[in-house]
């Protein structure tokens, strides 16, 4: 029997069947030894294939191919890695540029981690109804330097309906990971697009000006309209997984094109002479803060986290 997973706990996969059943599914013991380095090896997203069991529920025997999926490095065991969800149209990363900040960093790990398996970013840059000036203009230098390397970016107040309208059109009839930093209002986001949900949301911290965690597994939600949504816990972090030393600046769309001018193919685009990239930096054709984010992906390198080139 095959089926959509729609819910991951932990323990177990809720699955919508073909025939629009909702299973409670386990995965059978032998399954996590074919060679899949994750914590889990079934994300949210799969179309899996299932066997029942008398008491109505089934284990997880197959999972189809998939088209692309969201990875991550696991927060504690550094070998393996964490599937965000799979089978994506489209991710929707919701960024603050206060209250709590997004970084950077954060954001152009994660864009170059869907680069690396093809999947489209949108950058939601939500509660734009609570900037001050500065805030304000931080907020429009960034959108001008995502939207000029190829991200498209939206300005949206879930709390207020503010610029939702536009979302609507891009998420119908696709599959949406609805990704972040805790604290930027992806489950306010989800209830404003879906309100029947009633997604529980909890306030900022005054002291730290940090998230709290008040979504605890992944989940997809389906639109109306025709669809979903697919929920996932905020994370802190995005450390960057299984990538080879000399692809980090292919997932750098602007770092990418201008290395094609490099004066070596290998440049690692960190001193060598006739370095393209270096130059663009210098000439602000390339941001600083996105080329200290590639520097950041290489020192990951260094620390051990990626795979060795095979010669």
């Amino acid at each position: 029997m095959r089926g959509l997973v729609i819910k991951n706990t932990g323990s177990w996969y809720q699955v919508k069947t073909d025939d629009g059943d909702l299973i409670d599914c386990k995965i059978r013991g032998n399954f996590r030894l074919k060679g899949i380095r994750s914590t889990n090896p079934v994300a949210v997203g799969d179309y899996v294939f299932i066997t029942l069991n008398p008491e109505g529920t089934a284990f997880i025997t197959e999972i189809e191919d998939r088209k692309n999926f969201i990875i991550r490095k696991a927060t504690n065991l550094s070998k393996q890695s964490h599937i965000l969800a799979a089978n994506l149209d489209q991710v929707l990363l919701i960024v603050t540029v206060a209250r709590p900040v997004t970084s950077t960093v954060f954001i152009d790990r994660f864009l170059a981690g869907a680069e690396a398996y093809r999947v489209p970013v949108v950058l939601l840059f939500n509660k734009v109804d609570d900037l001050n000036e500065n805030e304000v203009l931080y907020l429009n230098g960034l959108i001008n330097l995502y939207e000029n390397i190829g991200y498209p970016c939206f300005k949206v107040s879930a709390k207020l309906g503010v610029g939702l309208d536009a979302i609507m059109a891009s998420i119908n009839n696709k599959v949406t990971l609805v990704s972040g930093n805790s604290g930027v209002g992806k489950s306010t986001f989800i209830n404003a697009i879906l309100p029947n949900l009633k997604l529980r949301t909890a306030e900022i911290s005054d002291m730290h000006e940090m998230g709290i965690h008040t979504t605890t597994f992944s989940e997809m939600y389906e639109i109306p309209s025709g669809g979903y949504l697919i929920d996932t816990p905020g994370i802190k972090g995005f450390g960057t997984f299984d990538m080879e030393e000399e692809e980090i600046g292919h997932y750098f769309k602007e770092i990418f094109m201008f290395s094609k001018d490099c004066k070596y193919n290998n440049c690692t685009h960190t001193h060598e002479p006739g370095c393209a990239v270096l130059k663009a930096v210098e000439e602000h054709f390339i941001s600083v803060s996105r080329y200290q984010s590639y520097l950041s992906m290489l020192e990951d390198h260094d620390e051990g986290k990626y795979r060795k080139v095979r010669r």
